[in-house]
């Protein structure tokens, strides 16, 4: 067999995660409404609230409050969707249909005049700069002079609930209850069944992380998709819930500059939620008992310094120093050979300080071997287990800071 090596060259800059503080704003504070339906960060780094009386906005020391009272433009006091686009322009969605303000006028779309239909699930903006409006029966697109509209067959008949945008081609939509799809400009792809790796197809949020990896949520947990398209984990307990139950609902995602993924987690029947963050191949809580406001997690959103901005049921809470303490950096070369192999790799660690452990998670994020050495340039493992894609993290000697992550893959 050929030998194929890959050799990962790179620059580390360690961080750990210390003294979060959390800080909540409720309607003592200026907040319109305690029950925020929706939240998002515009370039500026305004903060705008959706909720059933209006929408507010907020700059970090003032708030400004916009209804249908004060702006007759609006379509609607009853906020469940908004955007915040590349051009400043802010949309919101409604059970009456979407609305553009860009900063001094309000213009309403609806059934009578682009929207497939008046009940708004999603708003999101592709890199061509094309707004795609999700409702219960499909999704309307809009270049800023003319509406397209797709529905039945080509999606799935629950409608629209997210569209990301992967290039300028591609563009990826979930679905209330039929699993993802992905528009290549000619025709839809579905992503339905766990066969097709979704953990569930009732789809809730779709985030494409710097990889190409699709982070999905849905009402079971998360499914990741490769680049390829190809699952390479699930989670389902990101948050701990009480037992007997454990499936995760999620119901947004987000993820930080450190390309950390964030998911806000309720669960309806129980009443319980909170936020957990994938810290390497770790989940972080956050919930009441850290100081989160409420537990009915509606949304959550990031800004430019990484607070972590979330929209509950009885308030907002902003979780900020995420990043505090920053680490020296490192220059290591970290070589892996054979890989692919049929399950015995060799690891040269190059100029990687010692001492390192190493542990190998599977596809479904479990743990399934760790291994610690001292002074050892090369180390021999045998990962064993079905073929696929398997993650090797690099960490410290006492497992606090992790060093590298690496992908091989067992024929």
């Amino acid at each position: 067999m050929k030998e194929f090596s890959l050799v990962i060259i790179c620059f580390f800059a360690f961080s750990q995660l210390d003294g979060q503080e959390i800080t909540n704003y409720t309607t003592s504070e200026g907040l319109l409404d305690n029950f925020v339906e929706c939240l998002d960060v515009d370039s500026d780094d305004n903060i705008w609230f959706g909720t059933s009386i209006g929408l507010q906005m907020f700059d970090g020391e003032s708030w400004i409050a916009y209804n249908t009272t004060d702006y007759p433009g609006m379509v609607h006091d009853n906020i469940k969707v908004i955007r915040a686009m590349n051009n400043g322009d802010i949309w919101i969605g409604t059970d009456y249909g979407a609305c553009r303000f860009d900063g001094l006028s309000w213009t309403t779309f609806d059934n009578t005049n682009g929207l497939n239909h008046n009940i708004v699930q999603s708003i999101d903006e592709d890199e061509n700069g094309i707004i795609w409006i999700g409702t219960m029966t499909g999704v309307s697109y809009f270049d800023g002079a003319e509406w397209g509209v797709f529905g039945a067959p080509d999606l799935h008949w629950s409608g629209v609930n997210v569209t990301v945008s992967e290039s300028a081609e591609n563009l990826w939509l979930g679905s209330p209850l039929g699993g993802i799809s992905l528009y290549d400009g000619d025709s839809f792809t579905t992503y339905f069944t766990p066969s097709d790796g979704l953990v569930s197809p009732n789809v809730t949020d779709l985030l494409i992380d710097d990889e190409g990896n699709k982070w999905i949520g849905t009402d079971a947990g998360i499914s990741v998709l490769d680049a390829s398209n190809i699952n390479i984990a699930q989670y389902t307990q990101m948050y701990l819930l009480p037992p007997p139950d454990t499936l995760n609902q999620v119901v947004d995602l987000a993820m930080d500059s450190e390309g950390r993924i964030w998911a806000g987690i309720y669960v309806g029947y129980l009443g319980v939620g909170g936020v957990a963050m994938l810290d390497g191949n770790e989940w972080i809580n956050y919930d009441e008992s850290d100081g989160l406001i409420g537990q009915n997690i509606r949304g959550i959103e990031i800004d430019s310094f990484d607070n972590v901005w979330v929209a509950t049921g009885t308030g907002v809470s902003k979780i900020g120093s995420q990043t505090s303490n920053i680490y020296n950096i490192e220059e290591s070369a970290i070589s892996i050979y054979p890989n692919p192999s049929y399950g015995k790799f060799t690891i040269s660690l190059g100029g990687l300080f010692q001492p390192t452990t190493i542990c190998v998670y599977d596809n479904q994020g479990r743990a399934i071997q760790n291994k610690r050495f001292l002074n050892s340039s090369e180390v021999d493992i045998e990962i064993q287990g079905e073929p696929g894609t398997y993650l090797i993290q690099f960490m410290s000697g006492d497992q606090s800071e992790i060093i590298e992550m690496v992908p091989v893959i067992k024929l």
